[in-house]
């Protein structure tokens, strides 16, 4: 039986915020396999993200303008993550969450939903990778993502939200050919 979005983002998001709790302030300018991002950069979009999908859940309009720096604005900007990764599992459980369309995006619930899943749990490896933390994406997550991703993969490059294809060996781990699909090196080293 396939999961819910919101069943999948529990898992995804517990691992997300391990990661983001781990992370120590020296790290913050340190690059990642986001080429376009540092540490600290990536962890305000991927703040954006988990907000903006809230809001696509709900079937509203999202904004993916500037990305405020969430780290910036003091406090306990991990907290501030886990309480917002919080949020956007329980807007994937609102009944409705996962049918019609989501936002001006015009895509499917269910595939946007997957979207955000994707972001969370790649940029967690991402982020981790970076500042020498340790991610194990869960496997039932990993298995969703690559039957969707394997769809959406030439799209999501022509959009520019992907980069070319890493080549992996066909029996690669599946969250390696995740990875090798979004554009990403899953040896990738600092």
């Amino acid at each position: 039986m396939t999961k819910s979005i919101s069943e999948l983002l529990e898992p995804a998001a517990a691992r997300a915020v391990g990661v983001i709790r781990g992370i120590d302030d020296t790290r913050l300018g340190d690059p990642t396999p986001c080429s376009e991002y540092d540490v600290r950069a990536l962890v305000n979009h991927l703040f954006q993200v988990v907000v903006q999908f809230q809001a696509l859940a709900a079937k509203k309009d999202s904004e993916f303008g500037e990305t405020p720096d969430q780290v910036g604005e003091g406090g306990d900007w991990r907290q501030r993550f886990a309480d917002e990764t919080g949020r956007l599992a329980a807007a994937w459980a609102v009944p409705g969450a996962e049918t019609g369309t989501a936002g001006a995006m015009g895509f499917p619930a269910r595939t946007v939903g997957l979207m955000v899943l994707g972001d969370l749990t790649v940029h967690a490896w991402d982020l981790a990778r970076a500042t020498g933390g340790d991610f194990a994406p869960d496997p039932v997550v990993v298995a969703e993502l690559l039957s969707s991703y394997e769809e959406l993969a030439s799209g999501a490059r022509k959009a520019g939200v992907f980069g070319d294809p890493v080549d992996v060996p066909p029996d690669a781990p599946e969250f390696d050919r995740i990875l090798a699909l979004t554009g990403r090196d899953p040896h990738w080293k600092r």
